[in-house]
């Protein structure tokens, strides 16, 4: 299935000049939902989870998903105020601004193995920001996952020693 056919590009969103990848159309057709997560399942066969996180909040969508085929607990990560108990805050450079996020104190045991996920790999600043919350709580960042990765972008370089997997490639 030639997922691609089913994300439109939205243009001048957030802000004029971003190109906007909409999912949504991947997400209203059932064989693409599933043709996806079991794409995305795919590339962590073989690998022990303990967490999946999902990053606020598209990919508060797959993670769940992933995390229950793959018998792991799914944990949010969220902007800031979001989130009712003691948090950890990592601030980070996105391409339009700056963002902060927040994980849950005891989200992560040590020594968890954690698969993170998202929906847009982009200039990497928010993926970084996961991965160095995941590791303050004691947690190993296994895999991070994306249904899609804007390589001109260049956000993979800020997650140097991350392995990286995405469904899609721009």
């Amino acid at each position: 299935m030639d997922l691609s056919a089913y994300i439109r590009d939205i243009e001048d969103f957030p802000k004029p000049g971003v190109v906007f990848k909409d999912i949504t159309p991947l997400l209203k057709d059932p064989k693409a939902l599933k043709a996806a997560t079991e794409l995305l399942l795919h590339y962590t066969a073989n690998m022990r989870v303990d967490k999946v996180v999902g990053v606020d909040s598209r990919g508060f969508i797959f993670a769940p998903l992933l995390a229950q085929k793959m018998g792991a607990g799914f944990i949010p990560v969220r902007k800031p105020g979001k989130l009712p108990f003691n948090t950890l805050s990592e601030s980070y450079e996105l391409e339009y601004g700056q963002e902060i996020l927040e994980i849950h104190s005891d989200a992560i045991e040590k020594g968890d193995k954690v698969l993170v996920h998202d929906d847009v790999l982009a200039t990497g600043g928010t993926a970084k920001a996961v991965c160095k919350l995941v590791e303050r709580l004691g947690g190993e960042v296994v895999q991070c996952n994306f249904l899609i990765h804007l390589t001109f972008l260049q956000g993979a370089e800020k997650l140097n020693g991350y392995p990286i997997k995405s469904l899609l490639r721009y």
